[in-house]
């Protein structure tokens, strides 16, 4: 499980460092506490994210549960309030001698706290099979299913829904059609060698390090510079650069991004880290 400070930036400029950091620790100690209470163990803090572990799934929720409850009953500091998002996965993980832990599991522990919103548990389908507290499972919905990186096939996302009174209510529509439909790929050209991304492919990487799908080799050009993700149905660029991304499509006036992300279609010019030129041999083209 981890639990985060959602908007501890914001609190920070807010309230100033030393007020700011009170705040937090305090939360973060009592956070702790509910942990221990619930036989949980806490691997690592880091920054203001718990890190922890427990034995079973109905102990994992309920901590979960009751740390959103615990939090909300704390008074606000100079009308700043905190509060949490939670990400929870259950699956066996590697315990090293020095207490911390690596695994798939954790991983997509973390993924599920970075999806999930303020006050939000949010866990995966996996966890939910694991629970045997009726009222527990009574609490849990599916919403989405997402592509996770390094899983073959969509996840499910559930939600555990702690606060009954602030659901938002799903569309009549069954979570299936979550799941698109459109099995299109995209076909990109760079130096005369085409490569083809099909729906549902992990993330295609650009960048000048070895291990991206495509190297461009450029001192414009980041590590990784930027990736292409399938999202149901829709490809979607996203720039993770230091000098951004130009987007060219259908030969209107380029788009720029810089740590921001834009759907892609027809066909279009991919630059990285300078304005596309005809004449650039450092230029993507990609066609739907």
């Amino acid at each position: 499980m981890f639990a985060d400070v959602v908007g501890s930036t914001r609190i920070y400029e807010r309230l100033g460092d030393n007020s700011a950091s009170q705040l937090i620790v305090g939360a973060l100690i009592r956070i702790t506490e509910i942990i221990n209470q619930h036989q949980g163990i806490t691997v690592k803090t880091i920054g203001d994210e718990i890190m922890c572990r427990f034995n079973s799934a109905d102990e994992a929720i309920a901590c979960a549960v009751d740390i959103h409850k615990a939090i909300k009953q704390l008074p606000a500091h100079k009308g700043v309030m905190i509060n949490f998002r939670i990400g929870v996965h259950w699956g066996s993980a590697l315990l090293q001698s020095d207490g911390d832990i690596f695994g798939d599991a954790v991983n997509l522990a973390a993924r599920m706290a970075g999806i999930a919103k303020s006050r939000q548990i949010i866990t995966t389908e996996m966890t939910l099979s694991a629970l045997t507290d009726k009222h527990l499972i009574s609490m849990c919905r599916e919403v989405d299913r997402l592509k996770v990186k390094g899983k073959s096939d969509p996840v499910s996302i559930i939600e555990v829904v702690w606060e009954p009174n602030e659901v938002t209510h799903l569309s009549t529509f069954n979570v299936d059609n979550l799941e698109h439909t459109d099995d299109t790929p995209l076909t990109i050209l760079y130096q005369d060698k085409q490569h083809t991304i099909e729906a549902n492919a992990p993330a295609y990487t650009f960048g000048r390090e070895a291990h991206c799908d495509q190297v461009i080799l450029s001192s414009r050009v980041s590590r990784v510079h930027a990736k292409i993700e399938s999202r149901r149905g829709k490809f979607v660029l996203i720039d993770e650069s230091t000098n951004g991304t130009y987007l060219q499509i259908d030969n209107m006036r380029p788009v720029f991004l810089r740590r921001e992300e834009i759907t892609l279609h027809g066909n279009g010019v991919i630059s990285f880290g300078e304005e596309p030129e005809s004449d650039s041999m450092f230029i993507v083209t990609y066609q739907i």
